[in-house]
């Protein structure tokens, strides 16, 4: 993607509203099953926007826990830089460096990632990932489409914490 459209910027608005909907901290266009190389993240009431994102340092590690709107309800340890900057192209196309910390860098990692065809499972070891996906097929009935029901009162106003 090389340029910024008015399409692309109305679905990076229903990301951001899809990922709200499900509280989420983090989507990548790939979840909602589009090819276009962008994510959407918020932390703290901070929404951005990376198309074409590349970690251009990453520094430190740690290891926390993780989840993911495209399998809810299951989380895993995972090793992520603690430290990362990332070059990107922003809503308008504009690009721009992000030097990240902590849950923000964990969340785009995460997200990065998926743009890649990854998930956080795939960095479990054999027992833990296949325990997790056990996990996720005994309860893929209570999430038709992958999708996470929230009750509305929930929805208005707050902003997502619970999976990248």
């Amino acid at each position: 993607m090389e340029r910024m459209t008015d399409e692309l910027r109305r679905l990076t608005d229903d990301m951001f509203e899809t990922m709200y909907a499900a509280r989420g901290i983090g989507l990548a266009a790939p979840q909602v099953g589009r090819e276009e190389r962008l994510a959407v993240v918020d932390i703290e009431d901070n929404p951005i926007v990376v198309v074409n994102p590349q970690i251009v340092l990453a520094d430190g590690s740690a290891r926390g826990e993780e989840g993911c709107l495209s399998i809810p309800e299951v989380f895993g340890e995972v090793d992520r830089a603690t430290r990362i900057t990332v070059r990107a192209l922003d809503r308008n196309g504009e690009p721009f460096e992000l030097e990240a910390t902590d849950l923000l860098a964990r969340c785009l990692q995460h997200e990065i990632d998926h743009l890649h065809g990854k998930l956080f499972i795939d960095y479990l070891s054999f027992l833990k990932r296949r325990a997790a996906l056990a996990k996720w097929e005994s309860m893929k009935k209570d999430f038709p489409r992958n999708l996470r029901k929230v009750p509305a009162n929930e929805i208005a106003g707050r902003h997502g914490e619970e999976a990248l």
